[in-house]
Formats: C-alpha cells, sequence, structure tokens
C-alpha cells in the first residue's frame, strides 16, 4: 500500500484544485484524510458547493507522525486571510505545517499555498512555483515562474491549472 497523506483545505477552497488531488488519490490507491482549516469540517468551494471534510486542523496537530505527506489545497480564503491568521485554526495550521517540514516529510500545495509555507518557516533555500500575485512574500525562499517546482521535500503548482504536471512527480513520491 502506498503513504497516507493528509489533506488540508481552506473555505472556500478551490474545488478544482482539491478534486484534482482527492481523484488522484483515490485512482492511485494513496490513502488519505481531509482535514479543514476551520473549527467545523463543512466548508465551501469558491463556487459555493458545501462539502463535509472528514476532520478538522486541530485534530491533526499532535498527530503528524501518522501520515507520510501533508497537502494544502488553496482557495478564495487568502483574500482575507491577513484579516483572520490570528484565528486558531491557522495557528493550528502552521504548527502541522511546521511539524511536518521538521520531520521531513513531503508537503505540496498550489496556487498561494506557497505564500503559507512561507510564513510557516519551510521555504527557506528553497525554489517554489506560487501564483504571480504572491511571488513578493517569498522572502527566504526564492519564487520562480515555472508551473510546477518540486525542490527538496516541497512540491509546489503555480495554480490548480498546473497540478496536472506536478502530479506524476507527486504520485511517484507517493507510491
Amino acid at each position: 500500500m502506498g503513504k497516507k497523506v493528509a489533506v488540508i483545505a481552506f473555505s472556500p477552497v478551490n474545488g478544482m484544485g482539491l478534486f484534482q488531488y482527492l481523484e488522484a488519490f483515490f485512482e492511485n490507491q494513496i490513502q488519505y484524510k481531509t482535514f479543514a482549516i476551520d473549527s467545523v469540517k463543512e466548508i465551501k468551494t469558491n463556487s459555493g458547493i458545501s462539502i463535509t471534510l472528514d476532520d478538522v486542523i486541530a485534530n491533526l496537530k499532535g498527530h503528524e507522525s501518522e501520515y507520510d505527506a501533508l497537502v494544502f489545497s488553496c482557495g478564495d480564503a487568502m483574500i482575507s486571510f491577513k484579516d483572520n491568521a490570528d484565528k486558531p485554526y491557522y495557528k493550528d495550521m502552521f504548527e502541522v505545517l511546521k511539524n511536518f517540514n521538521d520531520q521531513g516529510k513531503l508537503i505540496a500545495g498550489h496556487c498561494a499555498a506557497a505564500v503559507i509555507f512561507e510564513k510557516a518557516g519551510i521555504t527557506t533555500g528553497k525554489k517554489v512555483a506560487v501564483h504571480p500575485y504572491g511571488k513578493p512574500a517569498i522572502q527566504n525562499g526564492t519564487a520562480t515562474d515555472d508551473k510546477f517546482v518540486v525542490d527538496h521535500n516541497l512540491y509546489t503548482a503555480q495554480c490548480e491549472g498546473a497540478i496536472w504536471q506536478l502530479m506524476p512527480d507527486l504520485l511517484a513520491a507517493l507510491k
């Protein structure tokens, strides 16, 4: 059996991005569990579709060792992130990201994921693919114009439209 992945998602999440990961994991028999970066399991997609995830980020904290990888699914929540960065579930997200990185585990994401990775302190000395609007936020890592980048344990795609280009490397690492 392949590796086990924790998939974390903002609300609202970019459904196209999230469902690309979940469908690829399902089709490739890669175990995963979904976690809302929120205090409730019910989230929405950018287009307003309600979905219920398996759990919340607070319940992933302290259980990072049970997973081989973490995938961050971005969304429109990034627009209001700075106004809500003090929420407990965002603090939990940063702690979880740091713990995964400290354990040398694979961490993947698209769009503004690299900005979140930067804020979590895990991009130092690494190249990342990031949405063009997020490039100025990358100070410790190196923001690229590449559609996707794999650097050490970070797997990043510039946007949801580039996830398919990242996916072969991501799936190979998870099998």
